[in-house]
C-alpha cells in the first residue's frame, strides 16, 4: 500500500463525517485497512489543513482534541465542534457515547 493511496482513503472517510459527529484516528485507520496506523491518519490530516474537509471532527480515542495544535488557534477545534452542538465533559473531551460516528457503519 502506497502512502498517497492510504492518505487518499483517509481523506475520503473524513469527508463523510456527519455534522455534529466525530470519529477517531483509529476508527479511520481501521476502515482504511491499517488498524494500527492511527498516527499515519494524523499525518494525513496534518497535510489536509487547507482542504476544507472537516478535519476538526477527528479526535483521539478518548474524545480528546489531540490535533488542536494544527488549527492555528488553540481553541479553534473546540469552537468548531461546539458550534456543531458537540458536548464536552469536564476533562474537555467529546462525549463519545453521544457523538461518535463509526465509519465502518457507513
Amino acid at each position: 500500500m502506497e502512502k498517497n493511496d492510504f492518505f487518499d482513503r483517509v481523506l475520503k472517510v473524513v469527508a463523510q463525517i456527519p455534522y455534529g459527529k466525530v470519529t477517531t484516528y483509529g476508527a479511520i485507520a481501521e476502515v482504511c485497512g491499517a488498524k494500527s496506523a492511527a498516527r499515519t491518519v494524523g499525518w494525513a490530516l496534518n497535510g489536509a489543513s487547507e482542504s476544507g474537509l472537516p478535519c476538526h471532527r477527528v479526535v483521539n480515542r478518548f474524545g480528546g482534541l489531540s490535533g488542536k495544535v494544527h488549527f492555528g488557534s488553540p481553541t479553534l477545534m473546540h469552537d468548531l465542534l461546539e458550534s456543531e452542538g458537540i458536548i464536552f465533559d469536564k476533562d474537555d473531551c467529546v462525549d463519545m457515547e453521544k457523538h461518535f460516528w463509526n465509519p465502518k457503519d457507513n
